[in-house]
């Protein structure tokens, strides 16, 4: 379905200028320890959330270099910055691509693509409302700026890296 949309797509369109990565597994597959996971889940989580960021940048990465300079923006997780407990296959999932990030940044760097990604907390959203409000608290206490992080607090970040302004700013 992937190759079809980035076919659909090349349809359309002679180039693509930018990608935001956002799709996950996240909702409602916390709250177990590492040995509690099921293989099923834990393919899951990777399937979509590393697999499928990988197959949407091999489909639009040819009519991202048509772009001369294009640009991928990958959503991760900070869960994957500071360990997030009882969560260890979206973590990982998340760890896995910021390390993308940094490897495509140098394969498609040549070819002018900046490749780059943004790690936000937990967000106030209809996905995360099934988030006990003890981790909502161990969250928007623990930051350096405490406090609810909303949808907007995001999208600055990923319009930057978007922009023009960010035309030399990968990995």
């Amino acid at each position: 379905s992937v190759e079809q949309f980035g076919r659909e797509i090349a349809g359309r369109w002679s180039r693509v200028d930018g990608l935001v990565n956002n799709a996950a597994i996240a909702t409602g597959i916390g709250g177990k320890t590492f040995d509690e996971i099921d293989i099923a889940t834990w393919d899951r989580v990777m399937s979509v959330n590393v697999r499928g960021t990988w197959l949407v940048v091999k489909a639009l990465a040819p009519l991202l270099r048509k772009a001369k300079r294009g640009k991928i923006v990958n959503v991760a997780s900070d869960t994957a910055l500071w360990g997030a407990p009882v969560l260890l296959h979206y973590v990982a999932s998340k760890g896995a691509i910021i390390s993308m990030t940094r490897s495509l940044a140098r394969e498609l760097g040549p070819d002018g693509i900046a490749v780059n990604c943004v790690a936000p907390g937990l967000t106030r959203v209809e996905a995360t409302e099934y988030v006990p409000q003890h981790r909502h608290d161990l969250y928007e206490t623990g930051r350096a700026m405490p406090g609810a992080q909303m949808p907007e607090d995001c999208v600055g970040a990923v319009l930057y890296f978007l922009s023009s302004g960010a035309d030399f700013v990968t990995g």
